[in-house]
């Protein structure tokens, strides 16, 4: 019994396990944690330089934000203290620059590396390929921050942040360059898989992304605009 005990142990996915740290270009040290296969930072990124050491753009001003297509960084409401907890707001084009967004070692997920995640996290493959809403209750096992969070049903499942990985109710930045009434009540993360709809034959392009809102348990797969600002989590290579 107590070696098919052994066996079992070694063949089960690491859970909740504390790995290790990651530091930034800037000196930001993150807590990582490993959740099945892979290894996650458990805090927003909040960096504000490129790997190879350039500045990332940081845009206050609505209509600036609102009119670029290339890499650019905030704090929610334009207040730096905001970052201090909830790291910093990117837009999809900063993810997306090949001078890296993310420290050496490691990378902004795809849609996919975030689908493993929700799978065991107990999403099943059909909910996890859908778009919306999915899942069951893997959203709140996903969030953290509980006095961050307004109280709904988010917060209040039983599973609230069992997995460890912490996501924060940081709000987001729209695309028009405008700040919504969301911190405590919603939490975005981006991926770096984008894809596009044809509209009369010209291309639309937007990107995957995570969403969460105190109001459901579940976890969102939206399709968004590039100029939306959302916080960012890496997995190492």
């Amino acid at each position: 019994m107590k070696r098919l005990l052994i066996i079992i142990m070694v063949l089960m996915p690491i859970v909740g396990c504390t790995n290790s740290t990651s530091t930034d270009i800037d000196g930001n040290v993150y807590q990582t944690l490993v959740i099945g296969n892979q290894e996650w930072m458990i805090e927003n990124l909040k960096v504000t330089h490129y790997r190879n050491g350039d500045p990332i753009p940081h845009i206050t001003h609505n209509n600036t934000w609102a009119g670029l297509s290339t890499g650019a960084y905030c704090y929610n409401n334009n207040n730096p203290a905001n970052g201090n907890t909830y790291g910093a707001l990117y837009n999809w084009y900063a993810v997306d620059d090949a001078r890296g967004l993310a420290p050496a070692g490691w990378h902004v997920p795809t849609d996919e590396e975030i689908m493993e995640l929700e799978m065991y996290l107990g999403m099943s493959q059909s909910q996890a390929d859908s778009a919306g809403w999915r899942g069951t209750n893997e959203g709140s096992k996903l969030a953290g921050g509980y006095d961050l969070w307004d109280s709904k049903l988010l917060r209040n499942d039983p599973e609230f942040n069992t997995s460890g990985f912490s996501l924060l109710p940081g709000g987001y930045r729209h695309c028009s360059g405008a700040f919504v009434f969301d911190r405590g009540r919603y939490g975005y993360l981006w991926s770096s898989t984008e894809y596009s709809v044809m509209n009369n034959n010209i291309p639309s392009y937007y990107a995957w992304a995570r969403r969460l809102y105190w109001v459901f348990t579940t976890m969102g797969r939206p399709g968004s605009y590039e100029e939306y600002g959302y916080s960012v989590r890496c997995v190492r290579d």
